[in-house]
């Protein structure tokens, strides 16, 4: 999808009015309420500053883990209230509720470049179920809605969608970038372009494959999801994850980057486990021949180099999920190993959000990359070529 005609925030005028931003804050937070990780939050300030420079009264709304409609202490938005004022270096009040009486008093007080923060939107009922009633009212706080929060751009919720029937809206700093970078890779890429696909299942990636098999020049996969396609070429995987519904799924695929010349690479050789833990017995065993009461963790050595040179001279790369269990020391080797070929290769280097993000910034790479896409969901989405609700609704240039 074509999103490049969005409006941004850049494109309306705030100065005086009441601001109705999306972000995401669904960040990790300990038992004793502190933040284990502001990345979410700190992607949100370019916009955040931006809208208080330009003396807006701004409403910011987010929701937080799953509460499923209903108040719960546990994913209240306090910490965050609390780490916005000391970034910001100014009070940002915490309304007890998001369209009730409290949040109406605060936003009637709000004076030019003065925020508010609601409490968890997902406290509300009407919110997953998009209910036009519950946006209408979410939407009545404000003259301006901005979504800047592309982890939940492929939501049809009422704060990610269903307000902007009723107001002027815009995209963030953040999801504009997502569109530029992520855009660009999808419509006209810096050639070679590579894909590097990983993670546990086929399923979860066939539309991102499909997509992308029409647009890339190589095609990488490893991760559990490589097992099914060593299976389909009829090797030994032993007790590796595989998806055997997927198998002629898996075959048509190989097929069809054949008929495009689309290069198509998998492991050649596995460091296998005799069960599923972290200090499990290893070997290293080639792709055809893993023992039967043996599975799969992570790409071998031989496979490391087989990566690592096809990354060589890429243009652009687009990577989306991990080689193996990086989560354990044993078999993380892979991922890293496809961390610094990638960091290494001087290609634009976008990664996809979730899994694939944790890795890079778990074994240190963040810096090297050229973006990290904040929304899991939404980027595979975004790869896939699926139309996004939370964008759809933007208004035009």
């Amino acid at each position: 999808m074509n999103y490049f005609n969005k409006k941004t925030v850049e494109d309306i005028d705030v100065l005086g009015k009441k601001v109705l931003l999306r972000c995401d804050f669904n960040v990790p937070i300990d038992e004793n309420g502190n933040i284990e990780d502001t990345k979410r939050i700190d992607e949100s300030l370019k916009t955040i500053r931006y809208l208080l420079l330009n003396n807006a009264k701004l409403i910011i709304v987010s929701h937080l883990g799953r509460p499923k409609g209903e108040y719960n202490v546990k994913y209240s938005l306090k910490p965050v209230a609390e780490y916005l004022s000391k970034v910001l270096g100014m009070e940002v009040r915490l309304s007890r509720d998001v369209v009730g009486e409290d949040t109406k008093k605060i936003v009637k007080s709000l004076k030019n470049g003065e925020v508010v923060l609601l409490e968890n939107v997902r406290f509300c009922k009407g919110e997953e179920k998009n209910d036009p009633e519950f946006s209408e009212k979410l939407a009545s706080l404000a003259d301006v809605y901005i979504n800047d929060a592309f982890g939940t751009v492929h939501r049809a919720h009422s704060s990610t969608a269903g307000v902007a029937k009723y107001l002027p809206s815009a995209c963030g700093f953040l999801i504009k970038k997502e569109i530029e970078v992520m855009g660009k890779a999808m419509n006209d890429p810096k050639r070679p372009f590579i894909a590097i696909l990983g993670g546990a299942k086929v399923s979860d990636k066939i539309g991102v494959i499909n997509n992308l098999i029409d647009k890339v020049d190589t095609l990488i996969v490893g991760g559990g999801m490589a097992y099914t396609f060593m299976n389909a070429l009829g090797y030994s995987i032993g007790n590796s994850i595989c998806e055997t519904d997927k198998l002629d799924l898996a075959v048509d695929i190989m097929a069809k980057a054949k008929e495009k010349s689309v290069k198509f690479i998998i492991p050649i050789d596995n460091k296998v486990g005799k069960e599923y833990k972290p200090d499990t017995e290893i070997k290293i065993v080639n792709s055809d021949s893993i023992p039967e009461d043996y599975m799969g963790l992570d790409i071998g050595p031989k496979t490391e180099e087989l990566f690592s040179q096809a990354l060589e001279g890429a243009g652009t790369i687009v990577w989306n999920g991990p080689m193996g269990v990086f989560e354990w020391k044993n078999f993380e080797s892979g991922t890293l190993a496809v961390a610094k070929a990638v960091a290494k290769s001087g290609a634009v280097s976008i990664i996809g959000g979730g899994d694939s993000a944790a890795a890079i910034e778990k074994l240190g790479f963040s810096s090297k990359m050229t973006h990290i896409s904040t929304g899991g969901g939404a980027s595979l989405e975004f790869l896939e070529g699926r139309e996004l609700p939370g964008l759809e609704v933007i208004d035009n240039k």
